[in-house]
């Protein structure tokens, strides 16, 4: 069904008015025009919450101050200060960003839309953003709040993950779009699906869209919008020994597709279920360690990730002769460096726990 004009016209003036008289929303990005910094804070921001993202924003910001001072950064220092925030490919994405600006455009952002979607792991929605933020450029940002308030001021039941439902939504979006300032306009609708049109329980008394919301007229709110496909969820057991020899400790680099890409662990068996540590001994993982060295349970947590569930048990081995183990590429490092070394979130949470750092 076509949208009435009059409809769309009341969605923008609406929310722009919002934006600069009740939109109180603080957050160090917002006012920001340098390129490299918005860049730097929707990356952080992909799949990230901005209260959860913002000390790392500040972190990185302290650290990094321009493109050119992370492109010469240290990979281990980059993701020592990424480390806890997920989704990996994103650290490294960023890093190659950072020295492809810095070594072939001179250190200058670019300043177009085709130029900035262009750069790894920047998707349709970041150079939107980035796009409309740093330069000005008119061009819509569709991201998980922008879908919803859609979906419910215009009664949208077109499902948003599909091919028709992301054309509807991109081109609503852009159509209604104030180009006279596109920034504000982004940043309204951003808002104010995180802070009054939210996933459970919105503040609709407090909306300035409500009088002419279609969701909240036919009580739909609770139903939009529709999403078709349902997250899968893998369930993954890593059993992770800790090998101690004096005051160091043997940790491994992930490599590969996997998750974790790059960050360090422990040794790893990982099991398609449960396993005691009789069961553990059977596999041979275990066995090609050939130590006779009694392995302690130190403890077990859990870490939910979006499409996986990762279990991990932990197990300490004290070694006598660590040239005789056979362990691949990894390497043992003192018990006081561990905190320069980046790891997952679990391991961090178990170092932590038993005091290694």
């Amino acid at each position: 069904m076509e949208t009435p004009n009059a409809q769309k016209r009341f969605f923008t003036k609406q929310l722009i008015t919002w934006h600069h008289t009740d939109n109180d929303r603080q957050l160090p990005w917002k006012s920001e025009k340098d390129p490299y910094k918005i860049w730097l804070s929707e990356i952080i921001l992909q799949q990230t919450r901005a209260l959860q993202g913002l000390p790392y924003y500040l972190n990185f910001t302290k650290a990094y101050p321009t493109v050119r001072k992370m492109a010469a950064a240290d990979d281990e220092d980059v993701y020592r200060i990424w480390q806890g925030l997920g989704y990996y490919n994103r650290c490294r994405n960023m890093l190659a960003t950072a020295r492809y600006i810095s070594n072939e455009l001179n250190g200058k952002f670019p300043d177009t839309h085709e130029g900035i979607i262009a750069l790894k792991g920047v998707g349709p929605y970041t150079a939107a953003a980035i796009a409309s933020f740093a330069y000005g450029l008119p061009h819509a940002v569709v991201d998980g709040n922008v879908y919803r308030v859609l979906a419910r001021f215009f009664g949208i039941d077109t499902p948003s993950d599909g091919t028709e439902g992301k054309k509807l939504f991109h081109s609503l979006a852009q159509e209604l779009l104030y180009t006279e300032d596109s920034a504000a306009y982004n940043q309204a609708i951003m808002d104010l699906g995180a802070t009054v049109c939210t996933p459970q329980k919105p503040l609709c008394e407090s909306c300035p869209l409500q009088k002419q919301c279609i969701a909240l007229k036919q009580d739909m709110i609770a139903l939009l919008p529709v999403r078709t496909k349902k997250l899968k969820v893998k369930e993954r057991h890593f059993n992770y020994l800790l090998l101690q020899h004096d005051d160091k400790i043997w940790v491994n680099k992930r490599e590969g597709k996997d998750i974790w890409h790059n960050l360090h662990e422990l040794y790893l068996i990982e099991t398609d279920t449960p396993t005691d540590i009789n069961d553990l001994k059977k596999t041979p993982a275990y066995k090609a360690l050939d130590t006779k060295s009694k392995p302690e349970f130190a403890g077990s947590l859990k870490q939910q990730l979006t499409h996986q569930t990762i279990h991990s048990r932990f197990y300490t081995l004290s070694i006598e002769t660590p040239e005789t183990l056979v362990l691949g590429h990894g390497k043992w490092v003192d018990i006081k460096g561990l905190k320069k070394i980046a790891f997952p979130k679990t391991i961090v949470s178990f170092l932590e726990k038993n005091f290694y750092f």
